[in-house]
């Protein structure tokens, strides 16, 4: 097996779970090394830590955008995913608080947008974290996106 130390930045894909092995956690993490959606990876993460197992059975939630460090294991059979158990996390940002079950996550490259079947407004954020607006309608996300673009420079 080969093995190397790894810090990475994503989101928490799913709801963790217990691991396999008593005080153990079982995490996806989407990691977005491009501006583009379709080279977002998936890191299959596990941890033995207390504090971070604690955390994430009780307190973080799907869409946080967290930061993470630990070792990365490719098998040798190269059919098996790499596996990446977490030494250190840190939260660096949180989803929205209402209940995330009945929102969508979506993503415009550098953009993470959230749409509630309650409401026809959609928040825009940057991958980041930082506020863009709030479209008035899903038809209207590319031209809030446009505006602060040409706003802020193309940074996003």
């Amino acid at each position: 097996m080969d093995t190397k130390n790894l810090t990475v930045d994503g989101y928490l894909d799913a709801v963790p779970t217990p691991g396999a092995e008593p005080y153990t956690a079982r995490f996806e993490l989407v990691v977005s090394p491009t501006d583009d959606v379709v080279d977002d990876v998936i890191w299959y993460c596990t941890t033995s830590k207390p504090g971070i197992v604690h955390a994430l059975l009780t307190e973080i939630q799907p869409g946080d955008l967290l930061h993470v460090s630990g070792v990365l294991t490719q098998p040798d059979n190269p059919a098996e995913p790499a596996r990446l158990t977490v030494d250190a996390l840190e939260v660096l940002a949180t989803a929205p608080a209402r209940a995330l079950q009945e929102m969508v996550l979506d993503r415009y490259g550098d953009y993470v947008v959230v749409f509630d079947a309650d409401t026809d407004t959609v928040p825009v954020f940057t991958t980041l974290g930082q506020w863009v607006g709030t479209a008035e309608s899903p038809d209207t996300i590319g031209t809030l996106i446009e505006i602060h673009e040409r706003v802020n420079g193309g940074d996003a």
